[in-house]
């Protein structure tokens, strides 16, 4: 027994262990090398070998030995056909899970990484620009400048912190609130214990201080020359507020009475109220040269001819607002409709009353569930949201939770198969199909396929599809502006295909995505309009930071955002998240390791690479 006691309680130690390495796997940097991440995972597979048999004892050992003399610029293409040969053979041949899945590993290694493999064997080093950058910086779409905002908000400078915010993005009031914080997700302070909390930390900052009464990066004089930007969202105005920093002059064209696209039409109240949007439009909009032409529409007020011959350039940042419908019978019938156009009526004030109905959601996205939280709001009596499986919940999980919170029901692994209508044309039922799972794809994704069980009907008074959402292109395509499948053909640099002196980028050339991500494509559109107009100026920075001091490193838990109590939250459409306290942004700020300073940051030359 008391041997068995021994082994039980060094096996909890272990778990303890386990437990903070799942996070530093996490921690990987980006920019890395990705054969230096194989071979760590081919280490761990090593390790767990019981060493019965010769493919995975033996086996592995050698094919850590031929990945290694590739790392160290001592292979050639015969090393490269051995390796493959050897994880083949351990594949085929291998007892049990940790050899057979080490090797495939490998073998997956050489389809998706070929040219990485090629450059170590043929130059002795990796592709150019794999490097280790600063992690937040890196994984944030704007790329802002996180580690400096941070160290200001630590010093209790929230103005500086702002102003440093909007060298790069210009809506830090929106994005402290509903930005999805992709800039935590490789966050080495997981090699100690957790992310910090980047975006709670940006939230603190604006409520501590308006964003109106922050300052603007410096303005460069005018250059007299006028550049359209149709879409008033955060594409657009991002584009509109660069380029009038540069010295152009700009239109913003949007169909809708006040700016601010999705941020304003498709997210609620309750997770960004329009007050605060508007500090960050107002502040935008006080940079001067910019004239809004709210309830315009191209097509309808105004062609895109004449915008077009009437400026020096042109970008397209329409967005996706127009929600996607199934292709099924009954889908065009009363009651129901997709989550893009519901969360519009919302913000509109046309809001429908669902006071005692049973409402239905098909999908699992971010909107799915403002929806579904929404229809919460409007006393919907059940609120009920399908998806087909359990990878069809792309939303944050922190939403999905709050969705529980406030009562939302959720089912998975049921497929949509129709809609009945009753004798007035309105939603009565869905047909529902059981899934079973089955193997992951290529991307690692479960499959699944129907269940022999028998479709089933579930009763409802309200249908709601968020199934994606699509561009108002029509009318650019008419134009002669290059499409494919609704979508602009537009490459990275967002140029239009075709079409010098358009350019377009965020959600009408990506597809339906995120705040962040369309703020990048505006940043990104501006710098090259301004390129293309003969230019090339830079957002200068007038905001010192303070010196980086190293972090002792002591473990310590992450302070989050705490939100109103769900049975109170869910009668009214009051924003749900509460303050961070001034004792708790100090101790989340101090957990920064300064990146940009220490590790990889000095790996690029220090700052800002």
């Amino acid at each position: 027994m008391k041997k068995l006691a021994r082994r039980d309680s060094m096996n909890a130690r272990i778990d303890v262990v386990l437990r903070k390495f799942r996070s530093r796997m996490n921690s990987y940097p980006p920019g890395m090398c990705p054969l230096v991440l194989y071979r760590s995972l081919l280490q761990i597979s090593m390790n767990q070998t019981c060493g019965k048999c010769v493919p995975c004892r033996d086996g592995l050992v050698e094919v850590d030995r031929l990945l290694c003399d590739i790392l160290n610029g001592d292979a050639d293409e015969g090393t490269l056909s051995r390796m493959e040969s050897m994880c083949r053979m351990i594949a085929r041949t291998a007892d049990c899970a940790v050899g057979v899945v080490a090797a495939d590993l490998i073998l997956d290694s050489l389809r998706e990484f070929a040219d990485e493999y090629e450059s170590h064997i043929k130059n002795r080093k990796c592709i150019e620009n794999v490097t280790q950058t600063i992690p937040c910086v890196t994984m944030c779409p704007a790329h802002v400048d996180v580690p400096g905002y941070v160290a200001l908000i630590h010093a209790g400078d929230c103005e500086g912190a702002i102003r440093k915010i909007r060298e790069k993005n210009p809506f830090p009031t929106a994005c402290a609130m509903v930005c999805e914080h992709p800039c935590e997700r490789k966050c080495r302070r997981m090699i100690i214990d957790e992310a910090i909390n980047i975006r709670g930390l940006k939230k603190y900052a604006v409520d501590k201080v308006s964003a109106r009464d922050a300052g603007l990066p410096p303005k460069n004089v005018s250059t007299g020359k006028s550049v359209a930007v149709i879409g008033a969202g955060p594409s657009g105005l991002t584009a509109a507020y660069f380029l009038s920093l540069m010295g152009h002059h700009v239109d913003v064209y949007d169909e809708h009475e006040k700016p601010g696209g999705m941020l304003r039409y498709g997210i609620p109240e309750y997770r960004l109220p329009k007050k605060r949007l508007d500090e960050d439009i107002e502040s935008i909009l006080a940079l001067g040269d910019i004239d809004m032409k709210c309830g315009t529409k191209i097509g309808r007020d105004i062609s895109f001819e004449d915008v077009r011959d009437s400026h020096d350039a042109v970008y397209l940042g329409l967005g996706a607002q127009l929600g996607n419908r199934m292709p099924v019978e009954g889908a065009d019938g009363k009651n129901v409709i997709p989550a893009a156009d519901f969360l519009q009526l919302v913000a509109n004030g046309n809001a429908p009353d669902l006071t005692g109905k049973k409402v239905v959601l098909i999908g699992g996205g971010n909107v799915a569930m403002d929806a579904a939280r929404t229809a919460v709001r409007l006393s919907a009596e059940t609120v009920h949201v399908f998806t087909r499986k359990r990878d069809d919940y792309t939303a944050l999980e922190s939403e999905i939770e709050s969705a529980m919170q406030e009562g939302v029901r959720f089912r998975t692994l049921l497929s949509f198969l129709n809609i009945e209508l009753d004798d007035d044309n309105a939603v009565r039922a869905v047909w529902l199909q059981p899934e079973i799972v089955g193997e992951y794809d290529a991307y690692g994704f479960v499959t699944t396929e129907h269940s022999s069980n028998y479709p089933y009907r579930f009763l409802c008074d309200y249908l709601i599809l968020g199934v994606g959402q699509r561009s108002d292109s029509a009318v650019f395509e008419q134009a002669g502006i290059p499409t494919v499948r609704g979508r602009i053909d537009a490459g990275l640099t967002t140029e239009v295909k075709d079409s010098p002196g358009i350019f377009s980028g965020g959600d009408c050339v990506t597809g339906p995505s995120t705040a962040i991500n369309a703020i990048a494509a505006g940043q990104v559109a501006a710098f090259n309009i301004d390129e293309y107009l003969g230019y090339h100026h830079k957002v200068l920075s007038d905001t010192p930071l303070p010196a980086a001091v190293p972090n002792p490193c002591i473990p310590t838990g992450r302070a989050e955002i705490e939100e109103k109590d769900p049975f109170e939250r869910r009668d009214n459409f009051d924003f749900v998240e509460m303050l961070m306290t001034d004792e708790e942004a100090m101790r989340e700020s101090g957990r920064c390791l300064r990146c940009d300073y220490y590790g990889c940051g000095a790996m690029t030359g220090g700052r800002g690479e």
